[in-house]
């Protein structure tokens, strides 16, 4: 039995790919690539994280409010101011927050307000779904931004949405300046007087007019200035202020006092990490959409250009058929029609498996 029938036929080479294959197909990749990253990836990563959590605390060591203990004024206290944001994903574009402000003193708060809003990761504005509230309130309709800018927004006005006031004043675009080692955007919105709702409370009738006995119906009213320094690549706030002052006036009467005054910042530390946040997207998302693309582009139309070029000195440098190379039958070029030699059959060795003949077989025998 020879080796071919105990292992069957034997595998012909592999075919080499033609010259410049290889090149060819990296070129296209990097081309696919380069149109990719600024049309699809970067839109997916310039979203607002759909899962998240954070707080941003803003301070003033130097506030007045009314104390309603004794129903008298307190001068150079520290005021804080905190946000906290819990987030979580609501379908692929939308996100679902979760916020809590509270406002404290150094011995106690003395205001806390709740909110849940879904946030469209895309324009990172409010979106009326799924058990809205602001404060139990499920009537409530919340619109314009919520907290981030959208990524590359221009630099124009936008709503920004007021929770206290339940409405969304313009915040308008002011100036360039430099925050943090970055340049941003500052935007400025202005709260004109305005009656928080569900804020109705008696009061001592003494507040509005000496001497007077009893008490008379108040509401909050509110009036701020905010300020807003955003990253215009990313859309991340990387700093903000806030201007703030509160008042009490009579439902049915004239007068006001104050109740609240401030001059609220982000802490320093904050400010740091959002500017560092800031920082490392916008090179991410600057480099997705015009820094890779520009390089990949011109590599992968080169790769492309080198395989072509490759390929067809390739053809001109192939040996033509019938030169001496072998036949697709598998024939030489030595014997022209294929024919066997006359001679090639003594060259062939003996087999090995043949028995002899015996010499004697043709001598004649004696008579």
């Amino acid at each position: 039995m020879t080796a071919e029938t105990q292992v069957g036929p034997l595998a012909r080479p592999r075919r080499p790919l033609p010259r410049g294959t290889l090149a060819v197909a990296v070129g296209a990749f990097l081309l696919t690539l380069a149109a990719l990253l600024p049309l699809y990836v970067h839109d997916r990563v310039a979203l607002i994280p759909a899962t998240t959590e954070f707080s941003a605390a803003m301070v003033d060591e130097e506030a007045g409010y009314l104390d309603t203990s004794r129903w008298a004024w307190v001068e150079g206290v520290e005021l804080r101011r905190v946000t906290r944001v819990d987030a979580t994903a609501h379908g692929s574009d939308w996100s679902a927050w979760e916020m809590v402000v509270d406002t404290s003193l150094p011995d106690r708060m003395i205001d806390h307000s709740s909110r849940r809003v879904i946030v469209d990761r895309e324009t990172g504005r409010a979106v009326n779904c799924c058990g809205e509230h602001v404060n139990g309130d499920r009537a409530v309709r919340q619109a314009g931004l919520v907290y981030h800018w959208p990524a590359g927004a221009p630099e124009g006005d936008h709503p920004f949405y007021d929770a206290e006031v339940r409405s969304a004043p313009l915040v308008e675009f002011d100036d360039w300046e430099e925050v943090a080692g970055l340049r941003t955007g500052r935007y400025i919105q202005t709260v004109s007087a305005t009656q928080v709702p569900d804020s109705a409370r008696p009061v001592p009738a003494a507040l509005f007019s000496a001497g007077a006995e009893g008490t008379v119906t108040a509401t909050r009213w509110l009036e701020a200035t905010r300020t807003f320094w955003v990253e215009p690549v990313t859309g991340v706030v990387v700093n903000a202020t806030e201007q703030r002052e509160e008042t009490l006036r009579p439902r049915d009467g004239q007068g006001e006092v104050p109740l609240l005054s401030a001059e609220l910042a982000l802490e320093a530390p904050r400010v740091a990490a959002n500017a560092e946040r800031a920082r490392v997207r916008s090179v991410l998302l600057r480099s997705l959409d015009s820094w890779a693309p520009s390089v990949l582009g011109p590599l992968g139309g080169l790769a492309v250009l080198v395989g072509l070029v490759r390929a067809w000195r390739g053809r001109d440098t192939a040996s033509p058929a019938g030169d001496g190379a072998p036949e697709p039958d598998g024939t030489g070029g030595t014997g022209g029609d294929g024919a066997v030699p006359e001679d090639a059959g003594e060259a062939a060795p003996r087999d090995a498996g043949a028995v002899p003949e015996d010499p004697r077989k043709d001598v004649p025998a004696e008579p």
